[in-house]
């Protein structure tokens, strides 16, 4: 019968556990190299690999992306539409005003790499899209005058930006410079702090002088409309004066017609009648009446 024998002689275990060890490091290396190159890319993000300082990939493709470990080194770029806050700033207006624009950008990337080689970086894109958008936006505005910006009635700012637009993004294709702006908006203009109150007592003081030049021509028109009124006062009371004399003329000549058509047909009578009503004026309480014996208020007192 043969028994087994173990060996425990001293040190003979120790290479045993050395190369465990060892192929644990060499498994934990290459797990975190696969891993190191695995990257999760998401929809509004670019991704761009740079293998020894140099762009060799650019992916858009949302999901695991792949790179080459320790060689290949990544550069996250947003792919989203982004706005920058231009700080405000001061311009002159064609007639010699001073005033603060506060204005922002909508922008994006259309071209990591060209934007990368040009622009280098999300700030130094920035700072360069606030330097042509200030050049041009001053340019513009100081073609117009103050009122012409400012007031509502007759604003051009809305062209302004428009044609700022355009031209940035002019000089942003001839320079190759991989990105794009996609809306500019004036958000509000002021007046610089030093000449500020300045400004507006000059506004103060003109509203005044245009506040009361309505008033006094407000009083022009209500005269001109009293007189007027007047005037055709008099006319009506003049067309009614002699409306008047008319129906009068017309009274009294139907009042002789109708006297004459009544004496015509009682002579008498019309006699009796006219003497009572010259009694009503000629005899009052006191009246001494001397009459001959001819006369006819005698003959009617008397009644004969």
């Amino acid at each position: 019968m043969h028994s087994d024998v173990i060996d425990i002689t001293p040190g003979k275990e120790k290479p045993l556990k050395g190369g465990l060890i060892a192929t644990a490091l060499v498994l934990i290396l290459i797990l975190a190299l696969g891993v190191s190159s695995l990257f999760l890319l998401r929809p509004n993000e670019y991704a761009v690999i740079k293998q020894f300082g140099k762009i060799v990939k650019v992916s858009d493709s949302e999901g695991l992306n792949f790179k080459i470990p320790i060689i290949q080194t990544k550069m996250i770029l947003p792919r989203n539409i982004l706005l920058y806050d231009v700080p405000p700033t001061e311009i002159n207006t064609l007639d010699k005003k001073r005033i603060v624009v506060d204005y922002y950008a909508l922008w994006r990337i259309t071209d990591p790499i060209n934007m990368l080689e040009s622009l280098k970086t999300i700030e130094g894109a920035e700072s360069r899209l606030s330097d042509i958008m200030y050049s041009n936006v001053r340019n513009e505005l100081g073609k117009l005058e103050y009122g012409q910006i400012i007031n509502p009635e007759d604003n051009n700012r809305g062209g302004v930006d428009e044609i700022v637009l355009n031209h940035v993004n002019e000089i942003f294709v001839a320079n190759n410079n991989g990105i794009e702006i996609i809306d500019i908006q004036i958000k509000r203009i002021d007046l610089p702090k030093t000449n500020e109150q300045s400004v507006y007592k000059r506004m103060i003081s003109e509203r005044q002088s245009k506040a009361q030049e309505y008033l006094s021509q407000g009083e022009a028109e209500a005269k001109r409309i009293r007189a007027e009124v007047d005037r055709e006062v008099e006319e009506i009371l003049a067309r009614a004066g002699a409306e008047a004399k008319t129906i009068v003329a017309d009274g009294e000549k139907e009042a002789a017609r109708i006297f004459n058509e009544a004496y015509g047909r009682d002579p008498e009578f019309f006699n009796l009648f006219r003497s009572l009503e010259s009694y009503k004026t000629v005899i009052d309480g006191e009246t001494v009446i001397l009459m001959p014996i001819d006369s006819p208020y005698l003959k009617y007192l008397l009644g004969k």
